[in-house]
């Protein structure tokens, strides 16, 4: 390979779509064909389907010189044509076994269109609302981002067999790439605002930023990509010691480093190179294997070996992982495999089902205090449903919705309809996403005042979230806020629907609506999830993988918080509180109601006397009192009473689903080991101390309402 070759192969190119090649009759662009032709790139980004990929594909194979495959790459992060929740309310499901479905669903309808890779999953741990990029993270918690990881991981590269692992094969036709991102810690941007630095403790960064990060690798993931941001003065693109020292040497991670869009040129903005060439010997330096679309390394790579900035050497590691990426993928193979195969029916009914299940699982009821639900589908009665979002399949699919088609998603209104056939369902706007319309605000009031019940849609538009859409006060629009609050002062029950990427700080809202559910950004199959909930044809399970503030001023904000010298105490004035809004979040983490109520009792850990390398069992009855049949997801929290360091008041370190009929008492299980007693000192190693553990159990991170339990590790 001339070096020529070998910087193409650290290329990857935006596509242009054929309505933006002008002049163009082709599939591709003419330059870009060329630029294929005489092996300029290794990789396009945002092209797929079928055709275009085999178009592409030919071009690369059969008239290049070496006839190198190219890598074909989208934003895959939940669902190609299929689309699932955003990511934010798929945590809510807990559960990593509908994580791995999905994935695994998007994998084969993106390899049906040529996709080999996704820029999927997200692991960046959000704590601040005002990040608009909270939509497409696990939330809040690093252990439960690692299960997500796993998850994400084995779905997106299992080709077909279920379960990636550390070497899996990925050369199944239906195998994808998968690139955790953002590495490390884009979700502790300062004052929440997209792309601004983040200033962050080491420690804080080894216990909650990086650990899904590591978990992803564990199980195999084929790339990383890190954040555009800095992290301490040092910008991620170039940052060597976290990309060199700590991801590949100490964690082994030997796949395909990916910047993120335009950011190797970046580092030029950011004040750390003085031109292209320095900015791109920087980002290869620091393991950086692949250009996103800056132009630094085919305008400026050769510049910087030849001024002596790196060597051909580093440029030959990188060119060797990406094309060993391209071999693990089969693409040397094949070139073909992925798109020859189109999706049957049977396989998109049954994706169209389980996005379904997905987006019901996702919803969390967050407050009921009047018992609206379920409503009886047999008493039929007038519903009204109202709002911006009532029928608006675009909203649905929420932002990075890849191929989704609005046209075959199902509407909050057309699912409601579709379950309530004895019943007259009507429709009003009322207002704008953010535009008030006094004209459409009193045909939805006079709607209400005709109706039964109203529905109420309301939230965020799906381009509200997402990247650069950072929002200093998350909350209900002014225009909606005027609706909701006049459909509630009628007197007439009222549904709030929300759509949302984020807790949206609204107390207003939950302190005059009697029933609010969470309901996302859910997906192809909305409106239909939505009726499976209202209707009770399946009780609520989801919940709150975040803390839902009650105030901006309490952002941001965490269950796992360290303990002060000065607790909040209401009696006493120099204590840890605010003056004007409440120390604990409107909702914990982990907060979701259903139909019926779940009573926890006899909570039994053994052994309570444990060595490093022990397994600790622990177990909890949990009775279903009501009179539905409903599922209930148990957390297990850890609390470390005396250490060398300031410990979090709790960690999550394991969870447990059951389902119970009406009256029945059953047990939940968690098992975890004395490595999951262990903390990270200031250099990133895990250090575990001898000394007593409280376990805590039960429904959400409410200290006051949780079963507790001690053990104790001594040493060998």
């Amino acid at each position: 390979m001339t070096l020529e070759d070998k910087i193409g192969q650290l290329v990857m190119l935006v596509m242009v779509r054929p309505e933006f090649a002008s002049g163009s009759q082709s599939v591709i662009a003419d330059s870009q064909r060329e630029a294929i032709r005489t092996g300029k790139i290794g990789s396009m980004l945002d092209i797929w389907g079928a055709d275009v990929t085999r178009d592409a594909q030919g071009v690369a194979v059969k008239e290049s010189r070496l006839g190198i495959p190219l890598l074909f790459a989208h934003d895959v992060l939940h669902g190609y044509e299929t689309i699932f929740p955003t990511p934010l309310g798929e945590a809510a499901a807990f559960s990593p076994e509908l994580w791995e479905k999905t994935a695994r669903a998007a994998a084969w309808e993106m390899t049906a269109g040529g996709v080999a890779l996704t820029f999927a999953p997200m692991l960046d741990a959000a704590r601040d609302p005002r990040w608009g990029r909270m939509v497409e993270s696990f939330g809040e918690d690093p252990w439960l981002g690692g299960r997500f990881a796993e998850a994400k991981v084995r779905g997106f590269q299992g080709g077909g067999q279920g379960a990636a692992q550390a070497g899996a094969d990925l050369s199944a036709a239906d195998a994808a790439a998968a690139t955790a991102k953002h590495l490390g810690a884009y979700g502790a941007v300062t004052a929440g605002r997209e792309y601004a630095a983040v200033d962050i403790s080491s420690r804080s960064l080894h216990e909650v930023h990086l650990p899904a990060f590591r978990t992803a690798v564990d199980a195999g993931v084929a790339a990383i990509m890190p954040a555009f941001t800095s992290l301490n003065g040092e910008p991620m693109t170039g940052n060597a010691n976290l990309l060199q020292d700590l991801v590949r040497k100490r964690w082994g991670f030997n796949g395909v480093m990916i910047s993120d869009f335009g950011a190797v040129a970046e580092l030029i903005a950011h004040g750390v190179a003085g031109d292209l060439a320095e900015a791109a010997a920087l980002a290869l330096a620091a393991g950086v294997d692949i250009d996103m679309a800056s132009e630094a390394y085919p305008q400026a790579l050769a510049e910087a070996l030849s001024r002596g900035l790196i060597t051909e050497a580093q440029i030959d590691a990188a060119v060797v992982r990406v094309l060993m990426l391209k071999v693990r993928l089969g693409l040397f193979d094949d070139a073909f495999r992925r798109g020859a195969t189109p999706i049957t029916a049977a396989q998109r009914d049954a994706h169209r089902q389980l996005a379904r299940e997905a987006a019901r699982a996702s919803m969390v009821l967050l407050q009921d205090r009047d018992g609206l639900l379920p409503l009886n589908a047999n008493a039929p009665r007038h519903l009204a449903v109202i709002g911006p979002f009532a029928d608006a399949p675009s909203d649905m699919l929420g932002p990075w919705h890849a191929e989704g088609d609005e046209a075959a998603t199902v509407s909050f209104l057309a699912g409601l309809k579709a379950a309530l056939p004895g019943w007259q369902v009507s429709l009003a706007k009322g207002a704008g996403a953010e535009a008030v319309e006094p004209r459409a605000r009193n045909d939805a009031l006079d709607l209400a005042e005709e109706a039964d019940i109203t529905v109420l849609c309301i939230g965020e538009a799906s381009n509200m979230c997402g990247e650069a859409t950072s929002r200093a006060d998350p909350g209900i629009p002014h225009s909606q806020r005027q609706l909701a609050e006049a459909l509630i002062s009628i007197g007439k029950p009222v549904i709030v629907v929300l759509t949302c990427g984020r807790p949206l700080i609204a107390p207003w809202l939950f302190d005059t609506a009697g029933c609010v559910l969470a309901a996302w950004f859910p997906g192809s199959e909305a409106g239909n999830a939505l009726a499976d909930i209202l209707t009770g044809a399946h009780a609520p399970c989801g919940k709150l993988p975040i803390s839902w503030p009650a105030s901006v001023g309490q952002i941001p904000i965490t269950y796992a918080e360290r303990p002060t010298g000065r607790p909040a105490n209401p009696a006493e004035q120099q204590t840890s509180k605010y003056w004007d809004a409440p120390v604990l979040p409107l909702f914990p983490f982990g907060h979701g109601l259903t139909y019926t109520r779940f009573a926890y009792a006899n909570l039994r850990v053994s052994p309570q006397t444990v060595r490093a390398g022990d397994t600790i069992h622990a177990e909890v009855e949990i009775t279903n009192e009501g009179n539905v049949h409903a599922e209930e997801t148990a957390f297990l929290f850890v609390r470390d009473t005396l250490a060398s360091t300031v410990r979090p008041v709790m960690e999550l370190k394991a969870m447990a689903k059951i389902a119970l009929a009406p009256g029945k008492t059953g047990v939940a299980r968690f098992t975890l080991s004395t490595d999951d007693l262990a903390f990270y000192d200031d250099a990133g190693n895990p250090r575990l101390e001898t000394g007593r553990f409280k376990m805590l159990v039960g429904a959400r991170a409410d200290r006051d309402a949780l079963l507790t339990a001690d053990i104790t590790l001594q040493s060998d």
